[in-house]
């Protein structure tokens, strides 16, 4: 039924030998397409040709690489209105966040466009008499990527580009939910010059995901994901000698200040907190009032929650979409039960919504709660759904207090107008992205996106100059050029520089 979506490997479409399994829209409950997935013998065939396009492609030149990829910049632009589609309908987010997240993506390809500048190593003359040093830094070989289904398209961005810059063959395995855009980006690079072989698809769950993070003839693994599965593919990666960057879950809080615009923070919290049914890493699903902050915010938020249409993604009147599967539904609706019936006030209930004509659409309205305990679940576990926590605290440091008590350490944002606040919380608080005023502090492509805790497992950041650093490693090189008759005699000391 519907579309069938195959592994891309060696430059072309092929089905494997593992077994498939529907691919559903969230809006409706119908199965669109097939996915084939992959098992260990789909791994070895991609890791094979992968080595072997990466040898000629990590001597192309720099000049060459980044035209490359300059061409797929201007692919991935005419082919944005295509891959939104495809996110919309597998995902179910809307057609306007679909192609906001493509722009996010395409910022990472920029930033790579400019890896010449980059990769420019350091050069130090006579260190000691006749002696010079410089660096260099190197491609590792064949790396993989292991991406979740909120972001299809710009969380895999964040490494294939720079990955491929630097000169390594590239392994995607986006998430079984929502494979088809990674399909797309696939062609594209073909379109646009890139050597088949040097980015290829692995389609696949937990045993493909195993295959990649011990495969002999792969060097590093990036992952983002939930928190237990970052644990699994940092241990696991490592454990057979890979470099591995995983970024796991998050819980972040908003804090809103009582000096603050409460009706520009409750319409920032609700976009934060709503906007993509809250499936997003860098969501909202807490705000913490400060003082007299409170009753005021509550009213406010409310009324932005309220007036959101739900609905599917590509209609252009909806706000907020379904999320992505029946579980995913049932879970919010579980974790709001279990906070009402805590001693919870439900100010906001969506559990019941129902959009006509999609019945059978995994839909939830947004929800708003407060008055619950900080030891409870639905305030201390990921929801990853449409669900805002409001808790109050009495004043700035009771909110620094509360913010840091959390395991994770992903994003974090400040409502305030004042900048002796606002200085003080982002060298207090204990988090690896922070936003002043702004509700989703994920930073632009040249900069590096990860968090602190529970929120990052490994040494380096996504994207930006720690995603370079992360996917290449640094020679040092020291020189001596003697002249045909100089005579040195032996020492048996330490190398000094003299």
């Amino acid at each position: 039924m519907g579309y069938d979506v195959q592994h891309w490997v060696g430059g072309t479409a092929t089905a494997g030998t593992g077994s498939t399994q529907p691919i559903l829209n969230p809006a409706t409950g119908e199965e669109v397409g097939t996915l084939h997935l992959g098992d260990a013998a789909t791994v070895d065939r991609a890791v094979e040709v992968a080595t072997a396009a990466q040898r000629e492609w990590g001597q192309v030149s720099l000049a060459k690489r980044t035209q490359v990829l300059y061409r797929m910049r201007e692919l991935l632009i005419d082919a944005t209105d295509e891959i939104a589609v495809h996110i919309s309908r597998e995902h179910g987010k809307t057609l306007g966040d679909a192609k906001g997240e493509i722009a996010r993506g395409l910022e990472t390809l920029e930033f790579a466009t400019s890896i010449t500048q980059d990769l420019k190593g350091g050069f130090s003359e006579n260190v000691s008499t006749g002696v010079d040093a410089h660096t260099m830094r190197q491609p590792l070989g064949v790396v993989a990527g292991i991406t979740p289904f909120n972001f299809p398209a710009m969380v895999p961005f964040w490494m294939h580009p720079i990955a491929i810059a630097t000169g390594n063959a590239f392994l995607l395995k986006p998430s079984e939910r929502d494979p088809s855009a990674s399909n797309v980006v696939a062609r594209l690079y073909q379109e646009a010059g890139l050597p088949d072989g040097v980015f290829q698809v692995v389609h696949g769950g937990k045993d493909t995901v195993d295959a990649l993070c011990t495969h002999e003839g792969i060097s590093a693994v990036s992952f983002v994901g939930s928190t237990p599965i970052a644990k699994h593919v940092h241990r696991t990666a490592s454990a057979a000698g890979k470099r591995v960057q995983a970024l796991g879950g998050a819980n972040n809080h908003a804090v809103v200040m009582p000096d603050a615009n409460i009706e520009f923070a409750a319409s920032q919290v609700a976009s934060g907190a709503f906007g993509s049914a809250g499936e997003r890493c860098m969501a909202v699903p807490v705000a913490v009032t400060v003082g007299e902050a409170h009753e005021p915010f509550l009213e406010a938020i409310a009324a932005e929650a309220e007036k959101l249409v739900v609905g599917p993604g590509d209609d252009p009147s909806t706000d907020m979409p379904p999320v992505i599967t029946p579980d995913a539904r049932e879970r919010v609706i579980r974790m709001t039960d279990e906070a009402e019936q805590a001693g919870g006030r439900v100010l906001v209930d969506g559990r019941g919504l129902v959009v006509d004509g999609h019945e059978k659409g995994n839909f939830v309205g947004p929800i708003v709660i407060t008055d619950l305990e900080p030891t409870h679940p639905t305030y201390t576990d990921e929801v990853f759904g449409p669900l805002l926590v409001v808790m109050h605290v009495n004043n700035f440091d009771e909110a620094v207090e509360l913010v840091n008590s959390s395991p994770f350490g992903n994003g974090t944002a400040i409502f305030t107008d004042s900048g002796h606040y606002a200085r003080r919380y982002q060298e207090e608080i204990q988090v690896g992205m922070i936003g002043i005023n702004v509700p989703i502090p994920t930073p632009v492509g040249y900069y590096s996106f990860g968090g602190w805790k529970d929120s990052l497992f490994g040494e380096h950041h996504a994207h930006g100059p720690e995603g370079l650093s992360f996917y290449t490693r640094q020679k040092a090189v020291t020189t001596r050029w003697p002249s045909q008759n100089e005579t040195v005699e032996a020492s048996m000391s330490f190398p000094t520089h003299d």
